[in-house]
C-alpha cells in the first residue's frame, strides 16, 4: 500500500488527486505518525523528513504525477522502466507502460504527437520510444523530431486488435500497446522519399480542408510529407503567392 505522509499542502493535493485518479489504494497520515500495516512506498514532500524502514519517494508539488509513478514502480517490481509505444498516423495512438503496466495513453493530431513522447520520455525511468513501421511518412516525422531520444522502429505487422462492439476508435491505442511490446531496430532518423501516390493524397486532403477548394502544390506537399509544414501551414503559404 502507498501511504502519503506529508504537511505540504500542494503535494497533498496533487499526489493523492494523481493517486484517485488511477483507482490505487493508499492512505494519509500526518508525519510522524505510526505506518498503517502493509505499508509499501511513502510519498512525501521534498526535505521532509526520512521514514525508517520502508522506501520513501520524495514529490514535487509541480509534477505530482512523477512521484505516483515511481511509488507504483516499486510497488510493481521489476525493472519499471519507461516503454512508450507509438502507433503512427494522422492521430497516432500513444501508450506509455511502466514495467508491464499501461500508465498512459493518448490519440492526439500527428502535429501534437512528439511533444506528448517528449514530455513522456522526460518523467520516465530510462525511457525508451518504440515506433511503428508503417504510416511511414507520419512516423517519420515523429522519428525525426525526437532529437537525444532512443527510438526503436518496429515491424508493426498484426499489431493491430480486431475490435468488437463497442471499441470502435481504440484500434490505433490497442496497436500501440502491442508495438510497445515488441523489439525494434534502434534508429536516430528516418528519410523517406513520398511517393506519386502520397504526394496526391496530401494535395487532396489540402482541397478537403481549404473552404475555397484550393490544392497546394506538389513542392509544399513534398514540404509536408517531410513534416516541415502542417496541411494548414501549406494552405496559408499557398494563399500568400
Amino acid at each position: 500500500m502507498i501511504v502519503v505522509a506529508t504537511e505540504d499542502f500542494e503535494v497533498y493535493h496533487g499526489v493523492v488527486g494523481e493517486l484517485r485518479e488511477r483507482g490505487v489504494e493508499f492512505t494519509t497520515i500526518e508525519p510522524g505518525e505510526e505506518l498503517p500495516e502493509h505499508t509499501r512506498v511513502a510519498i512525501t514532500g521534498r526535505g521532509e523528513p526520512p521514514i525508517e524502514g520502508i522506501e520513501r519517494v520524495e514529490a514535487n508539488p509541480e509534477d505530482p504525477r512523477e512521484a505516483v509513478e515511481a511509488a507504483l514502480s516499486i510497488l510493481r517490481g521489476g525493472d519499471g522502466r519507461t516503454v512508450i509505444g507509438v502507433d503512427p498516423g494522422d492521430r497516432p495512438g500513444i501508450v506509455v507502460c511502466s514495467g508491464e503496466t499501461i500508465v498512459a495513453a493518448f490519440q492526439v493530431p500527428l502535429a501534437d504527437a512528439p511533444a506528448i513522447v517528449r514530455e513522456e520520455v522526460r518523467e520516465g525511468v530510462d525511457p525508451l520510444v518504440r515506433i511503428g513501421d508503417g504510416a511511414r511518412l507520419q512516423g517519420a516525422t515523429i522519428v525525426n523530431a525526437l532529437e537525444d531520444v532512443r527510438v526503436e522502429l518496429v515491424d508493426e505487422t498484426g499489431t493491430t486488435p480486431s475490435l468488437g462492439t463497442g471499441a470502435r476508435g481504440m484500434g490505433d491505442v490497442l496497436a500501440a500497446v502491442n508495438i510497445a511490446r515488441l523489439d525494434g531496430e534502434a534508429i536516430e532518423s528516418r528519410e523517406i522519399e513520398p511517393t506519386d501516390g502520397e504526394l496526391t493524397t496530401i494535395k487532396r486532403r489540402s482541397r478537403e480542408r481549404s473552404p475555397e477548394n484550393r490544392e497546394i502544390d506538389e513542392g509544399l506537399a513534398r514540404r509536408v510529407a517531410h513534416g516541415e509544414l502542417t496541411v494548414e501551414e501549406a494552405l496559408e503559404e499557398h494563399r500568400e503567392r
